[in-house]
């Protein structure tokens, strides 16, 4: 289970309503509202804390809740539940797998690759890495450091070379030699953002009509940006299949509630989370100790 108290201490200070209310005070109409002032100021997003509130209300009524104590603990059962329901797992077979990585400039895709690659090198599963963003050189060169440093081999093309043919022939390599598993990294130009679509629709064709099995889509977005990247996922939903998110730069962020926003608003889990700058740094998501680590008082 993932511990978060360390890296959540930005965004926890978000709920300090629940900290630094004597935990006996008794319920009236003016904690609604505070609550969902702290849900909105913590990037849950308005619809998202709205909903929460009103089923707070119905439950806390249900259950006969008195203080902000017994709220508390209602309302983390609740949160739990919201983020609960989905498949965390990252899927594998196909001879190789692929896992597609896509996400806009600068939300920290390649270093999460790099991460991914560790891992799973570490848990005895021999990876490639395919360097699909081709226009972007130092997009290559950050991809090749990360190779090296999680000690996996890459495939990459000439600059300006098509990505979908670089993440092909990463897959025949892949095939080729046994290997189980292809991470291929994407271009994120958004400011071409009908031709980056329809690349990468593009690639998600092209990357299966090899041996390779496409098996994830991997969004990855920028937890210290919130609301503005929901925006962003749901372009890159509506140009290929995403299956999970990948939230980076968690530690940094007071932003973590738009987690929530993230699983109803777009309907796709949240499977890894960034939590620092080491190759260790990249960890499953684990709802109850996401939420377990938002209401922390002494952490």
């Amino acid at each position: 289970m993932a511990n978060f108290s360390r890296q959540l201490s930005n965004t926890r200070k978000k709920f300090s309503l629940f900290g630094s209310t004597s935990q006996s005070r008794l319920l009236d109409e003016s904690i609604w509202v505070e609550i969902e002032e702290t849900l909105i100021g913590a990037d849950v997003g308005v619809a998202v804390s709205l909903k929460i509130v009103e089923d707070l209300k119905s439950r806390s009524k249900h259950y006969g809740a008195s203080s902000i104590r017994e709220l508390t603990e209602i309302l983390k059962d609740q949160l739990k539940e919201t983020l609960s329901g989905f498949d965390l797992t990252l899927a594998d077979g196909g001879a190789p797998a692929v896992w597609l990585f896509v996400g806009a400039n600068g939300v920290g895709k390649t270093t999460t690759i790099g991460k991914l690659a560790y891992r799973a090198q570490r848990s005895s599963s021999s990876v490639v890495l395919a360097a699909g963003d081709t226009f972007r050189a130092a997009a290559t060169e950050q991809l090749e450091l990360w190779a090296q440093r999680a000690g996996v081999h890459i495939v990459k093309g000439a600059e300006g070379a098509d990505p979908s043919s670089v993440i092909f022939d990463a897959t025949e390599f892949a095939h080729a030699r046994g290997v189980p598993l292809v991470i291929a990294d994407t271009a994120g130009r958004l400011h071409t953002k009908k031709n980056l679509m329809e690349e990468l629709s593009k690639i998600q064709r092209v990357a299966g009509k090899g041996p390779g099995t496409v098996k994830e889509i991997l969004l990855v977005m920028d937890s210290t940006t919130g609301q503005n990247g929901l925006v962003q996922a749901s372009q890159f939903a509506e140009a290929v299949d995403v299956t999970g998110i990948v939230l980076t730069k968690l530690d940094g962020s007071a932003r973590g509630g738009i987690i929530f926003a993230i699983q109803d608003e777009l309907g796709i889990p949240v499977k890894l989370v960034g939590v620092g700058e080491d190759l260790e740094d990249l960890v499953p998501f684990d709802a109850g100790a996401f939420v377990d680590a938002l209401f922390e008082t002494n952490a």
